[in-house]
């Protein structure tokens, strides 16, 4: 072949099939992830409206201008 119609090199092709791989590994691992998540229950009694929690405090101090 002359130096015009190179083919690709044997590492870029490596290269591309393992992020391919990796892609589809990463895809079926979230899919099959067995973590159980539960949802907040407010306190009763308490109202479900705007809450200065630590970290709201802590946004608060680092934004002072």
């Amino acid at each position: 072949m002359n130096e015009k119609a190179k083919p690709a090199s044997p590492e870029r092709r490596d290269f591309l099939k393992l992020a391919a791989l990796g892609a589809t590994t990463g895809g079926v691992a979230l899919a099959t992830q067995a973590a159980t998540v539960e949802a907040a229950v407010p306190v009763a009694g308490k109202s479900a409206g705007y809450r200065e929690t630590a970290h709201v405090k802590t946004y608060y101090e680092l934004a002072r201008f």
